[in-house]
């Protein structure tokens, strides 16, 4: 089925018992056994079946499917957040004395968890210069586990050459792990250019209201576990932890998502609510629909902005100029993201100005909302980085992120001039 249509059905005929075409809301803690033995049998994985919701619900489930679907993958797991999505990924092929290597152009809260949290559980992180594959190679060591990046950076918009990527961590034994939040898989699925596990923040575009958290981990089955098993053996050898299981042997092509699983869900925890999987699952069926209109406003908002007297400068990665526009043609079909940066002339003075102005925007730090949204990420989403880390991550001081909106185009453009004009006094 093609992207539109799995949206809407992937995962999911009907409601088993009573026949119910909207997906049920399994509002539950635990399930009963049959006897003991079935429960036996499904703790020690030899059944399918649900045994807590801490783990697996069948709500989450078909949340689960069809966004596997839709990227391409052989399985996923749901949870909470995309931050813990993120979390669980990586820590799921890193130990003390590892690391992953990065582009450097990161969401903030990743950028603290790759610096700060994961160096002091003894994983390190090594930010490559750009996001160039030979930038990235040349950061690779003995002790590298994993290669990570974004589809489209966040705020910097950058577009990575996943196919280069993959071939460089592929070429050295490792996974590459991507997050596509901000592309979504109606724009790019990265399984095709040789991505190995997907993550994304499905509060974001996939949700697309504002109103739900949670995220999500797909393993594309593409990464060979058992051919670098020196270096993965907490997924090729006997896990004390779980009765001996052999993650890669027991669960074949979904080893990484078994394990998961099985040892960061069924642990730590992190769960997505049922209700909240069910929130998820209407926002996708109209994923497709939504961001045709949102790529299709960013485009007209781009070139009003870099038209207008009282901006300095557009980050756009759709316009033919920008140097990442070959990639987009590439893998987005040739159609930029909605997501842009842009600086306003006058400085950060100015720029407090019309952000303060904005009518129809709401000034927030969420993207990939039906609404139009803008956030000054220097002060926010990436406050707590240094301000050489900042530019690294694309994020210059006077930078306004704006996340286009599904609402009509003249509303849209007449709340923008609006709020330059009143930037500089009505001089514009």
């Amino acid at each position: 089925m093609k992207p539109e249509t799995i949206a809407i059905h992937g995962g999911f005929e009907c409601d088993p018992t009573t026949k119910a075409v909207a997906v049920p809301i399994y509002q539950t803690a635990a399930y009963a056994f049959d006897s003991a033995e079935h429960g036996a049998a499904l703790f020690n994985l030899e059944v399918e079946g649900y045994r807590y919701s801490r783990i697996s619900n069948p709500t989450s489930a078909v949340l689960e499917q069809r966004v596997t679907e839709l990227e391409g993958g052989v399985a996923s797991l749901c949870v909470a957040s995309g931050q813990s999505a993120l979390y669980f990924a990586t820590a799921n092929v890193t130990e003390m004395g590892t690391n992953i290597v990065s582009v450097p152009q990161l969401y903030g809260t990743t950028y603290t968890l790759f610096a700060h949290i994961f160096p002091k559980q003894g994983v390190s992180a090594r930010f490559a210069a750009s996001d160039r594959a030979e930038d990235i190679e040349a950061q690779i060591n003995e002790q590298t586990r994993a290669v990570f990046c974004e589809t489209v950076g966040n705020p910097a918009g950058n577009v990575c050459d996943l196919e280069a990527i993959a071939k460089v961590a592929h070429k050295h034994g490792l996974p590459l792990i991507v997050d596509n939040t901000v592309a979504t898989p109606i724009l790019v699925r990265p399984v095709d250019y040789g991505a190995d596990v997907v993550v994304h923040s499905l509060t974001k575009f996939m949700g697309g209201h504002g109103t739900t958290l949670g995220g999500i981990i797909v393993d594309c089955g593409t990464f060979d576990w058992q051919a670098h098993g020196s270096k993965f053996s907490m997924l090729t050898t006997p896990d004390e932890s779980y009765h001996g299981l052999v993650y890669a042997e027991h669960y074949g092509r979904a080893a990484f998502i078994g394990r998961c699983r099985s040892v960061y869900q069924r642990t730590i925890g992190s769960v997505l609510s049922p209700m909240n999987a069910f929130l998820l699952l209407q926002g996708i069926e109209t994923l497709a629909l939504r961001i045709d209109r949102h790529t299709e406003n960013a485009l007209k908002v781009a070139h009003f902005l870099r038209q207008h007297a009282g901006v300095e400068h557009v980050n756009y990665a759709g316009f033919p100029d920008s140097p990442y526009h070959e990639h987009v043609v590439k893998y987005l079909g040739g159609r930029a993201c909605s997501l842009m940066t842009f600086e306003i002339k006058g400085g950060l003075e100015a720029g407090r100005r019309f952000y303060n102005a904005l009518a129809l925007f709401k000034r927030l730090v969420n993207l990939g909302d039906a609404k139009s949204l803008a956030c000054h990420p220097a002060s926010t989403t990436h406050r707590q980085m240094s301000s050489a880390e900042q530019l690294k991550a694309g994020v210059k001081p006077g930078s306004i992120r704006l996340s286009i909106g599904i609402e009509h185009i003249d509303d849209i453009l007449a709340d923008l001039d609006q709020a330059i004009r009143s930037a500089h006094m009505g001089d514009i």
